[in-house]
């Protein structure tokens, strides 16, 4: 399989394409726990926004994709009225549809929109902004910097 690493600087230039995409007033960020953290983190410092939650959820056993989507540790939004969910990557859609499935069960009053770096065409669900269409297994700086020999 061939693959992308995907670099700081890579990521930098993307999430400024993305906001210059983003057309929506939201006044709460939710990550997707892990790769949407990092995101969740940048946007929220852009848009001055304090109001950063995670929820973790668990569609994969390191690049196996298991059977069914779990959601834990959904965060406390009651207050929230527009709500931006962001994750690194949509790549079969099911983390994403889950995810909204049970954000607006749970929220029925919120506006969700979505929003990721990357995203495959393939996907049953397509975030509302994205940046590329992802073609290949991407190594995000996040996952590989760390363990590299300094």
């Amino acid at each position: 399989m061939e693959k992308y690493f995907y670099t700081y600087d890579a990521f930098l230039k993307d999430i400024h394409q993305l906001v210059e995409k983003i057309d929506f007033q939201f006044d709460a960020i939710i990550g997707i726990a892990r790769g949407g953290l990092t995101l969740a983190h940048f946007l929220g410092e852009y848009y001055n926004i304090r109001k950063v939650y995670a929820l973790n959820t668990i569609g994969y056993n390191d690049i196996q994709k298991l059977p069914s989507v779990e959601v834990l540790s959904l965060p406390e939004i009651t207050n929230a009225k527009d709500v931006l969910i962001v994750e690194d990557i949509v790549d079969s859609g099911d983390t994403l549809a889950e995810v909204l499935k049970i954000l607006k069960e749970k929220y029925p009053e919120t506006n969700f929109k979505t929003a990721s770096l990357f995203y495959k065409k393939s996907a049953r669900i397509v975030p509302d902004w994205a940046v590329q269409e992802a073609d290949k297994w991407i190594e995000f700086f996040w996952t590989f910097d760390m363990k590299r020999d300094t």
